[in-house]
């Protein structure tokens, strides 16, 4: 890799329309072009599908499974779900682009190369911004949709795609994006290719068919049409009575069914659920019923991209909680229950907020900003004392949980995040503006607050 400009490798058909970039290094066969790897950037200039197949099988190679691949020609899904969109019309923006995207990949878990499935997936977000996990409709897969993303990071490894991002979800790492599709899924083998069946509701019989009937106004009898004819007029088989007129004596209901096996008539059939891969037949209520969305990194998946995976980091930025915040607010929650039941022992919450961050971001660039964001993050926790817990919910918010602490305890530390002169001086002197919101138990806590609420509250005063 260069240090200033982006080896380009470009994979093209007849007729191209890759952007006229000099120094391109030109392959007609995605072999020879992974045998020259690795590359900065690569361009496909394929119409729709093909490219779509070719990104799938770059990104399996492992030269190729993070560079900026773009499409030159019109994309299709797996060029949206692999690919990085269409490339940039000028050099110059296509340079600042690798160069942001190269930053981003040294800031990545403090240099360390993404090894484990979840870092790669990480990873391949973090380098995007913004970048997804997106769903693909394919009627080839017996769910209907897949993650091409997921799929081609994983590698060797078995990975159930929907039981992954939940389980990512929960910790935090990553948010349910728009919303796709809504499944029915088998209760039993969970395959979504369902056949729904009206059958016989007595006994359960396919052979059913609707059948002209007739409706007796004196007695209420309804039945089947044919019963009603007797010697060429109409009389209702249960009272015998003479049916004359439609409307007065008798009137057709707009749908019923009669079975060819049981000889029952009914209004309504019976709808069963029958999975077309396993056999299983069941009511559709049985089904089960799942949401395909895209997915994004959150405020807190991105700080676990910058600060890293392992226990070492989490340690050294002093139990930064990375998953949410869930058991930050669940802690808080506890705090909250003891004190109403108790009285005591009080507690206080500091929330810090550093206004102003992402016009930072843009002035210094990131590998700066966030040098300085978390030299500043060290300065306010040095501050705390061993027995505080604290959370990061995003990059320029922080929380910080005071055990035993009233209100001129609270007061106090205020007073010294104030009186720390060098760290105003440095948020200052690049527009960040540091401000605080305070809250103490039992007087400031209101009824049936929990902590999840608490931290609501107190963060739209922050905002």
């Amino acid at each position: 890799m260069s240090a200033t400009t982006p080896r380009i490798a470009v994979l093209a058909a007849p007729g191209g329309r890759a952007p006229p970039y000099s120094n391109l290094h030109h392959f007609g066969d995605p072999d020879a072009l992974l045998a020259g790897a690795p590359w900065d950037v690569v361009l496909l200039d394929h119409p729709g599908p093909q490219a779509g197949q070719l990104l799938l099988r770059l990104r399996r190679s492992e030269a190729c499974r993070f560079v900026p691949i773009y499409c030159c020609r019109d994309q299709d899904a797996w060029c949206l779900a692999l690919g990085d969109g269409g490339p940039p019309a000028e050099a110059d923006a296509l340079v600042a682009h690798w160069r942001l995207w190269r930053g981003r990949f040294s800031l990545f878990n403090r240099g360390t190369a993404p090894e484990r499935f979840d870092s790669r997936v990480l990873a391949w977000l973090w380098l995007r911004s913004p970048g997804e996990i997106r769903a693909l409709r394919d009627t080839s897969v017996a769910q209907h949709y897949r993650y091409p993303l997921l799929e081609v990071l994983a590698g060797e490894e078995a990975v159930n795609d929907f039981v992954w991002l939940q389980l990512m979800v929960q910790q935090g790492w990553l948010q349910a994006g728009e919303l796709v599709d809504r499944l029915r899924l088998c209760s039993h083998c969970g395959s979504g290719r369902i056949n729904y069946v009206d059958v016989c509701p007595e006994c359960g019989a396919l052979d059913i068919a609707r059948q002209p009937s007739l409706h007796c106004f004196t007695c209420g009898h309804v039945g089947p049409q044919e019963q009603f004819v007797k010697e060429g007029v109409l009389l209702c088989p249960n009272c015998l009575s003479r049916l004359r007129h439609i409307g007065s004596d008798y009137d057709r209901p707009m749908e019923n069914y009669g079975c060819r096996q049981c000889h029952a008539f009914f209004v309504d059939a019976r709808v069963e659920a029958r999975c077309l891969d396993c056999g299983q037949i069941q009511t559709p209520d049985k089904l089960r019923v799942r949401e395909v969305r895209h997915y994004r990194l959150t405020d807190a998946g991105r700080l676990r991209c910058r600060l890293g995976n392992g226990s070492q980091a989490d340690l050294a930025l002093f139990r930064l909680n990375l998953r949410g915040g869930q058991e930050f607010a669940e802690l808080l929650s506890w705090q909250i229950e003891l004190v109403r039941r108790y009285g005591s022992p009080s507690f206080s919450l500091l929330g810090v907020r550093l206004r102003n961050l992402s016009e930072t971001l843009g002035a210094l660039g990131e590998l700066r900003a966030h040098a300085l964001i978390d030299n500043l993050v060290e300065r306010l926790l040095e501050m705390v004392r061993e027995t505080d817990r604290c959370t990061r919910a995003s990059e320029d918010l922080f929380w910080l949980l005071l055990p035993h602490t009233d209100a001129q305890g609270l007061a106090r530390l205020r007073q010294r995040l104030a009186r720390a002169s060098e760290l105003v001086t440095e948020t200052a002197a690049h527009g960040i503006e540091l401000r605080t919101v305070g809250f103490t138990a039992p007087q400031d806590l209101l009824e049936q607050e929990d902590g999840a609420l608490l931290l609501a509250r107190l963060a739209g005063e922050l905002a």
